[in-house]
This record gives structure tokens, sequence and C-alpha cells, in this order.
């Protein structure tokens, strides 16, 4: 975006003048030019996949995944939004590459593997803003007429976009000696609680540049609980969420 501001000849203001206007040009370059996170917080910097309590590794490929789940809303209070409290899970998931080859990502698919063995897909945008913001479309789901009428979508959320620009996947590459990480929401509603109890996500389709795919990742989520276990809201946190709905 091109910022046009109003151009002051220096030469015509007093001295005071000219150093207000350029106090008050710098900061509102500044704070428009800042990124928008919420509360001023950001993602802690992800770390290599093999330093998460909850990772599988691919030696022969030189390719690690981990996840790293947020049922507590004070684990992850850079979200601009509680998704928590909608029974909306982030899961972060981190790749790291170790090869000599780059990965797509075009493909992949990140799966929710519930203990029932159900198969949860990763939220998009739309069914967050319905959730969020629409209660009753959310309960009820949409219904397909018989006739061909056009199915008009609210708009999503601007805050919702904005989460997702800061904290989802940044692209679809990851290049040779790097980590790539973003976070993924599941729709844990229907789920007894606890949710992660015996699931798992399982990725898959994952690329080399050349074509080549590599075999599929199983993330247990019991790792992540058993090391999380002596946090007392780990086990909790989304029920707790939506006993206070």
């Amino acid at each position: 975006m091109i910022i046009n501001l109003v151009t002051i000849s220096h030469k015509t203001l007093p001295r005071r003048s000219r150093f207000r206007n350029l106090f008050i040009a710098t900061v509102t370059v500044a704070l428009l030019t800042a990124p928008a996170f919420a509360g001023g917080k950001k993602a802690p910097p992800p770390l290599q996949a093999s330093q998460y309590p909850a990772f599988d590794t691919h030696p022969a490929e030189h390719v690690s995944i981990a996840i790293d789940p947020c049922n507590d809303p004070k684990d992850c209070d850079f979200f601009r939004l509680p998704y928590i409290r909608h029974s909306l899970i982030p899961v972060r998931v981190i790749i790291t590459n170790d090869s000599d080859s780059a990965l797509d990502l075009n493909d992949v698919r990140m799966q929710f593997i519930t203990a029932n063995n159900d198969k949860l897909p990763a939220a998009t945008l739309d069914d967050i803003n319905r959730r969020l913001f629409n209660t009753k479309q959310a309960k009820e789901g949409t219904r397909i007429p018989l006739i061909p009428i056009p199915i008009r979508r609210a708009p999503i959320d601007k805050k919702i976009t904005e989460d997702d620009n800061d904290f989802g996947f940044q692209g679809t590459t990851v290049n040779p000696h790097s980590t790539l990480a973003g976070y993924l929401f599941y729709d844990v509603k229907d789920l007894d609680d606890p949710p992660l109890k015996d699931a798992e996500i399982y990725v898959k389709m994952i690329h080399t540049k050349g074509g080549k795919e590599l075999f599929a990742f199983s993330i247990p989520f019991n790792k992540w609980l058993k090391a999380t276990a002596a946090k007392p809201s780990a086990a909790s946190g989304i029920k707790d969420a939506k006993d206070s709905k």
C-alpha cells in the first residue's frame, strides 16, 4: 500500500513546527506499518520439530513434524478471538525439513483423527466465521435448496483473516534445512472430553519439489498430554470453556 502524505515545505515553517510535523509523520508511518498483533503479542517463534513433546520423524527422508495444541486460552492469548470458547482448538503444526530438497505442501492433508477414528479436516475460514458469528447456522449447517438459488455467505470477520495472516502457514514451501509452522483450527464440539485423548494429527501428501511423495506422519496428542500433565488446566481447558458458555 502506498500512503500519500501531505508535503509541507520546511522553509515556510518555524523550527518548532518543523520538528512537530516530523514527529507526527514518523509516528503515523510507524503505526501504519507496524504488524497488527492482538494486544501487541506475537506467537512464540517455532522451534525445530524434534524439540516438541509430540512429533514424528522420518530419518530416511530427513523430515520431522510436530504438533503443539492450545486448549487453554491463557497459553495462546495472542489470538484476536476466543476460538477455544467456541470449541475450535488451535493446533500448531511444525514441519522441519533437514533434507537437501524443498518440500511442497500444495496437496498436503492435515487431518485430526479422533479416538473413534473419525477424520476431521482443518476448519476453513468460513467454518470459523459461522461458528463464532452465526450460532444458528453453525448448529443447523448450510441447507442446499431444491431449486438452484445462489447461497450468499456472510463476509469473513476481519479478525479471523488477520489471525490467519499472522499465525497461519505463510507459504506452501518448506525450504531445505528450515522449519515452517502455522496454526490450524479443528472443530471438537461434538467430541467427548477431553477431545485430545487418544487422538492424533495425520499428515499426508507432502511432496518433494521433484514430485516424490513422503510417507505419512502420525503425531499422537497423548505425547503432548503426558508432557503437560503437570499443568492443571491442560486436560480441561476446553471443557471449562464449554461450561462457561
